[in-house]
């Protein structure tokens, strides 16, 4: 933030709040001295936002390090928890869990299944065996959205497709104005 856009924030801090209250934009010159203050409070928002990352960005590169250390003892423990309950499973098939006071340890056995790894193979897989009822059809809504129009029937906004047909399932969103503001 340079000293010209500290000038307009303190400038306007000076001000009472009935004068703040009752302010308008009334012309060009009024504008243009809205977009100042605009200006230096985006200025100042993100002075603060660059300190926040600066500080944020210091404190998670002292927390990784710290915890580095730490991380490893945790997976050294957790393979020892691991084996040693790898081996009571062999003995006793049914010990899925192994209980202290200061921790458990749980075994969960999943059954072998399908995952899929090639979704054009398998595709082509249902198609030459002709097995149609895994296969849906979808609508590719943003190719189809290229062309269609709105058109007025009857005194009614509706949807029609390149043929005139009306499209049952669109509905017409109507226009909007919407208002954004940049600051230089």
């Amino acid at each position: 933030m340079n000293s010209l856009q500290e000038f307009e924030l303190n400038e306007w801090e000076m001000e009472r709040d009935e004068e703040k209250q009752r302010f308008q934009i009334t012309g060009i010159d009024s504008l243009n001295w809205a977009f100042r203050k605009l200006s230096a409070y985006k200025a100042k928002e993100n002075e603060i936002a660059e300190l926040a990352k600066a500080e944020r960005e210091r404190i998670d590169r002292w927390e990784e390090e710290q915890k580095k250390s730490i991380q490893q003892n945790i997976e050294f423990f957790e393979q020892l928890i691991h084996e040693y309950h790898a081996k009571v499973l062999q003995d006793d098939p049914k010990a899925k869990t192994l209980s202290t006071p200061y921790g458990k340890s749980k075994a969960r056995k999943t059954k072998a299944q399908p995952e899929k790894a090639d979704e054009k193979a398998i595709l082509q897989h249902v198609i030459d065996n002709k097995m149609d009822e895994y296969i849906k059809p979808s609508l590719k809504w943003a190719d189809l959205k290229k062309t269609l129009q709105v058109a007025e029937v009857n005194g009614k906004q509706v949807v029609v497709d390149e043929n005139g047909q009306i499209v049952p399932g669109v509905e017409v969103k109507p226009e909007t104005i919407t208002y954004k503001t940049e600051v230089e």
